[in-house]
């Protein structure tokens, strides 16, 4: 049996449902074909965002290349889970947005060390263990059609969302869309989050369920939705992704909740039995360095905020308190309250 069965058979005992899911959603290669060292990176980043960091990096380091895969979160976890167990298998570099998943990742002693003066420089809620690193910084947003929602309903917060729908024969039920936590590792990150942060989550998921608000699986789907006026609101959207389509399309307007605003930063990581870690950790400095985080800067993929509105800012910090909301009873709980909000078609 292959390397490439074996995963897959172990996928297929885990995820009975989905195992044929288990594949990247797009591939591609940055470099030169000749190039002595291909490095293998699989992430949850779109290939058009990255692209240019990537490109940056393969420009600076010709003896570099790139094979770049784009994974779903949970069938990238479950994928380097299982190249873990099996001791082969594994990419050279893995980016998650899913970072809680990535921690567990560093916790089950799937990663090695990477020690460099780049990470050291980090904050400490984007370093831990020496093992695992935010390159990113993305708030999470609300999204809305500014051509079909007034000026007068603009939701600059949680509570500005929740007076919209609370509404007699309110105009949005059925036009909020949020991630689906069961399909989106990173949905049930930010849901999770705001379930310990947010007073007004508890009404908030009340408040969609009555109004038969959507919960779908992607950040493109959500954003084209809001696009073509089939939802009106987005909620907890990845701020990247949506600031990087309404640079092209003026329908799109995005808020930064002025109650919070939670940012994320991707954490990337070096597997256990990574075949190239040097070239990995390359190119970790480099997305950390003054030009690549300039390249990310580029699709959004950092997100300066301005200094008057920093007090509003959560970020989500790379430690070990992320392994709390995937305790089995916890996970278990909010999966059932989400269920019951959004009942399965």
């Amino acid at each position: 049996m292959t390397v490439r069965s074996t995963l897959i058979t172990l996928l297929a005992l885990s995820l009975p449902l989905s195992a044929h899911a288990a594949e990247p959603e797009a591939v591609t290669r940055f470099g030169r074909s000749e190039a002595p060292y291909v490095l293998l990176a699989r992430s949850t980043t779109d290939i058009a965002l990255v692209a240019p960091a990537i490109e940056s990096f393969v420009t600076r380091f010709p003896d570099h290349a790139v094979a770049y895969e784009q994974w779903g979160s949970n069938d990238l976890y479950e994928f380097e889970r299982a190249a873990c167990a099996v001791g082969s298998g594994a990419a050279d570099l893995v980016i998650s947005s899913a970072i809680d998943l990535q921690v567990k990742l560093v916790n089950d002693g799937c990663s090695q060390p990477h020690h460099s003066a780049a990470v050291a420089a980090l904050p400490a809620e984007r370093r831990w263990r020496d093992e695992v690193f935010g390159v990113t910084s993305e708030p999470a947003v609300i999204v809305y059609n500014r051509a079909l929602v007034p000026s007068y309903d603009i939701p600059a917060s949680r509570f500005d969302l929740l007076d919209l729908l609370r509404r007699p024969d309110t105009a949005y039920a059925g036009r909020v869309a949020t991630y689906d936590i069961a399909a989106s590792g990173l949905g049930y990150l930010f849901a999770f989050a705001d379930s310990q942060q947010a007073t007004t989550f508890g009404s908030l998921i009340e408040a969609f369920g009555r109004t038969g608000a959507i919960a779908t699986c992607c950040s493109a789907e959500i954003i084209e939705g809001v696009e073509t006026g089939r939802y009106l609101i987005a909620y907890n959207v990845l701020g990247s992704y949506a600031l990087d389509r309404a640079d092209d399309d003026d329908r799109l307007a995005v808020v930064l909740p002025r109650d919070y605003t939670l940012v994320l930063s991707r954490a990337a990581l070096i597997p256990k039995h990574a075949e190239h870690p040097g070239a990995a950790g390359a190119l970790i400095d480099f997305l950390l360095s003054t030009a690549g985080r300039a390249e990310l800067a580029r699709t959004h993929l950092i997100v300066d905020v301005p200094p008057d509105d920093t007090a509003q800012l959560r970020p989500i910090p790379l430690s070990p308190v992320l392994l709390v909301g995937l305790d089995q009873q916890k996970r278990a709980l909010l999966m059932s309250r989400w269920r019951d909000t959004f009942p399965e078609e």
